[in-house]
């Protein structure tokens, strides 16, 4: 299963000046608990945004095509030479940035979202529109002293193609 996972503001926005947006310790514990033991692939600047690096038990993917080697990452200059590399039942979690999003959203077959109940002042970096994903789960959470604005974890699934019979 490939799946994106991102915190999203209420227009989008994910980023801004290569940094995310929101801290929300329950989004990066859910971030831990379901990337944990999986394969997660990302952009360079994305890996280079991570303050401590490579993260640990996981197998750290790179999408680049400037630099051959990351410290404690498998780095790729394709889609495809990635996915050559994997496992038929290798889980993937596509993490980021905006232009891995964008551009794999069409491999995807799940969405695992923090949708957060704000629309930030500054931002420079967008998840693509999501529109026509079907919601499957969704739980709320309230602000509260750790956690600056309301958010909902939110998962999607890839609506299924409705066929025409005239095709």
């Amino acid at each position: 299963m490939i799946t994106i996972i991102a915190a999203v503001a209420k227009n989008n926005a994910i980023g801004f000046e290569n940094k995310l947006i929101y801290w929300l310790p329950r989004d990066l514990k859910r971030f831990k608990q379901l990337t944990t033991g999986h394969t997660i692939l990302m952009g360079r600047r994305t890996f280079e945004s991570l303050p401590k690096g490579a993260l640990p038990n996981r197998r750290n993917c790179v999408l680049t095509t400037s630099v051959n080697e990351l410290p404690g990452c498998e780095c790729f200059g394709s889609w495809d030479e990635f996915l050559y590399t994997c496992m038929p039942d290798e889980e993937i979690f596509i993490i980021g940035g905006a232009s891995l999003y964008t551009g794999l959203m069409s491999k995807a077959d799940r969405l695992c979202l923090t949708e957060v109940d704000d629309t930030p002042a500054q931002a420079d970096t967008y998840f693509p529109d999501y529109s026509d994903w079907k919601e499957v789960m969704r739980e709320h959470h309230d602000a509260d002293e750790r956690h600056s604005h309301a958010f909902d974890f939110a998962n999607y699934m890839r609506r299924p193609k409705v066929r025409n019979h005239h095709q």
